[in-house]
């Protein structure tokens, strides 16, 4: 087992990383080490979902640092003054819809920055003879995404072919070949997970499940692409964040291992159970919000289904899923419910200005 003791996080401040640091440093993990957060936050990344984390380990065990992982000088100095052992490479551009209107920023963060952060790492981690010292981990996050899409059977494997059909999906694919490329050139210690479809708290609002269940409160539409019976394997981001822990305690270098749900729900059945939900919890009329249901033109290049095969990560690693979908799906709604607060300054736009209220640039 590897102990982990200085965390590089990047992309902390999103959705799927807040709650990983959060778990890191607040749950019985074992953890007893430093977390970095590098995020450059863009429109998706909310320094202020980890306000209570840094008012307890801020200084102490918590850091933020906030910049782009293209740029090199920060990446140098973060792995230099923090002695990082471990990264885990959550930062992204991630929404598919925003790939498809502009894609060049997604080649540039998804690419060039996975690269950069490689570079950094390797240069940080190789001794005088070029080998790679003991005890190092570089962990890439991706997506089930750069499989490309199911028929109405099977599963994707960590042996299945990648066949990306967006920008958003292709970018992840390239970034994934690189972290292979440089395990197998350089010998940097390296592992790759791909999940399904997230959800919890602290979700950007423009993703489906917090979309709706925001729309559905505030009477307004609630679109559905095309025929809405696009399919989904979902899982509940704590779940899958304790399977990214195994992995960077156990994991075998080199390797890729895939996170699902075992959860899939067409977009549209999803979509009654959440109208379902919300009405009993917020004392909607489910009739009245049932007739909000849009549908609009389907997404280009929309995949139909993703399901993903986890049995690797269950019989090497001893993963399994701790929420049933049901419940997790009202925690969330729960979450949304009450977290007005949280909600407006997304909305709002006010998060932004986290940083001029919050942070001194080092």
């Amino acid at each position: 087992m590897r102990t982990l003791q200085n965390i590089l996080v990047t992309g902390g401040a999103g959705f799927i990383g807040s709650n990983f640091i959060r778990t890191l440093l607040t749950q019985d993990t074992g953890f007893q080490g430093r977390v970095v957060n590098l995020d450059e936050l863009t429109y998706a990344g909310n320094a202020a979902s980890l306000n209570d984390i840094q008012a307890e380990f801020g200084g102490k065990r918590y850091f933020f640092v906030h910049g782009n992982i293209c740029d090199n000088k920060i990446l140098s100095g973060i792995f230099t003054e923090y002695n990082i052992d471990t990264v885990v490479h959550f930062a992204a551009e991630s929404h598919v819809d925003r790939s498809i209107l502009g894609p060049e920023v997604f080649l540039h963060t998804n690419i060039l920055g996975t690269f950069n952060l490689l570079e950094a790492a390797k240069t940080a981690w190789q001794k005088n003879d070029g080998s790679i010292k003991e005890g190092v981990l570089f962990h890439h996050i991706s997506t089930d995404e750069v499989y490309g899409s199911l028929g109405a059977e099977g599963f994707f494997s960590e042996t299945t072919a990648y066949d990306p059909r967006s920008p958003y999906s292709a970018s992840k694919a390239s970034s994934d070949h690189l972290v292979k490329a440089y395990f197998h050139t350089y010998g940097l210690p390296v592992t790759v997970s791909n999940c399904s479809n997230n959800y919890g708290p602290f979700q950007f609002p423009e993703k489906l499940i917090p979309l709706m269940i925001l729309n559905m409160l505030e009477g307004k539409k609630l679109p559905v692409y095309g025929d809405g019976k696009q399919i989904r394997d979902w899982i509940h981001v704590e779940d899958h964040n304790a399977a990214v822990r195994l992995i960077l305690q156990n994991g075998k270098s080199g390797e890729t291992y895939n996170i699902g749900g075992e959860n899939e729900w067409e977009n549209i059945r999803l979509l009654h159970k959440l109208i379902e939900i919300v009405c009993d919890k917020a004392g909607l009329n489910k009739d009245t919000v049932m007739q909000t249901i849009t549908h609009v033109t389907d997404r280009l290049g929309h995949d139909r289904r993703y399901a993903i095969d986890c049995t690797k990560i269950k019989n090497e690693l001893n993963w399994k899923r701790q929420f049933d979908f049901e419940t997790g799906l009202a925690n969330t709604v729960d979450w949304y419910l009450n977290n007005k607060e949280w909600i407006d300054n997304v909305r709002s736009g006010e998060y932004r200005n986290w940083i001029q209220k919050n942070y001194t640039r080092r």
